[in-house]
């Protein structure tokens, strides 16, 4: 199908293939693209351009707590923590909640970096593209606390939170594109472009390995690539705001951290379902939570709920029905191991 933009009175003809716009949410989902969404993508970046305006410089390594990242909480005030409302957003099928907490009991998930249809909610992970510790290695550990809670819970842009296969999460950890890629290598420019797209938004920083990984990605495998543009980022004044511009701007060399802006006139199959939403979290939201705050636990002891927080020693822990590798432990049920993401 075509669409017709019209920019600053010139009128540019976009060609748009319906399949493309689909293909990343998975074989049969019975998601339904609309028209207002098909056309957020139609302002977009080159990935090549929106990279070379990251700043790279070494990691911050010490100092990181996950217990820093406040979640889940319900900062839009919607009466779902994060966790669920991602449960409910990626969900294939109509979810079934509990509108008294606001719990999806039931609902069908496809994990995009193995491709695995996902029916158990307690199968899933609500995974940070960029996890946290990376974010906080990146800046987030110059960040106050309101700007690492809103990142840790953002649910303005769908990049930034996506639901997968737990055990795949856990084998991710905390890793960057030079150490980790989805396993499911179609889903590899999909994953660049959201990463990519993540760490500019908050201004977040990259080391020289992962920034070098990713422009070799963006040379080969992933040539061409676009990202769709996205909101300011809640609560950040470092975020970088992207707007639509007439004339495309040539791909930077230069690692300094300004916003690029530049309108392309073809869309990126690998945007799939993650385009940028427009809805930006309320400051005046009064937050909750239906995870309990951190606790003093003992390491390996059963626990609940999953993902549920506690320390040790200083050190945090979460509750998982996965060890650090991604292997299930034994019946199914959920221990207290590392955090590590």
């Amino acid at each position: 199908m075509n669409w017709r933009v019209a920019v600053n009175g010139a009128v540019l003809v976009v060609a748009v293939s319906a399949s493309a716009v689909n293909a990343s949410v998975g074989e049969g989902s019975s998601r339904v693209v609309d028209s207002a969404s098909v056309s957020r993508r139609l302002v977009s970046q080159d990935a090549r351009s929106v990279l070379s305006s990251i700043k790279v410089e070494r990691e911050y390594k010490s100092g990181y707590r996950r217990s820093s990242f406040v979640h889940w909480s319900d900062l839009d005030g919607n009466g779902c923590d994060a966790r669920e409302d991602v449960l409910k957003r990626d969900s294939v099928s109509a979810p079934q909640v509990d509108p008294y907490r606001c719990y999806v009991v039931a609902g069908d998930w496809y994990s995009p970096y193995d491709g695995t249809r996902l029916s158990d909610r307690t199968d899933v992970d609500i995974d940070h593209v960029v996890a946290l510790k990376e974010a906080w290695d990146s800046g987030a550990w110059a960040w106050g606390d309101s700007q690492r809670k809103a990142y840790a819970n953002d649910l303005t842009d769908s990049r930034t939170l996506i639901a997968v296969r737990d055990r795949v999460n856990a084998a991710k950890g905390d890793k960057d594109p030079s150490n980790w890629m989805p396993p499911l290598r179609s889903y590899w420019c999909t994953y660049l472009g959201n990463w990519i797209s993540v760490k500019a938004r908050w201004g977040l920083s990259m080391d020289e390995s992962e920034y070098g990984r990713i422009g070799n990605l963006l040379a080969s495998d992933c040539a061409g690539l676009s990202i769709a543009s996205w909101s300011p980022a809640p609560n950040a004044a470092q975020a970088t705001t992207t707007t639509a511009a007439v004339t495309s701007t040539t791909p930077k060399t230069s690692t300094v951290n300004t916003a690029t802006s530049t309108t392309t006139t073809s869309v990126a199959a690998s945007t799939g379902s993650n385009t940028a939403t427009t809805t930006t979290a309320g400051s005046s939201a009064t937050p909750s939570s239906s995870v309990a705050a951190t606790r003093d636990i003992h390491p390996g002891s059963f626990c609940s709920p999953v993902d549920a927080l506690g320390s040790y020693k200083g050190t945090s822990y979460v509750c998982s029905k996965t060890n650090a590798e991604g292997t299930p432990y034994a019946g199914g049920r959920a221990r207290w191991r590392k955090a590590t993401n």
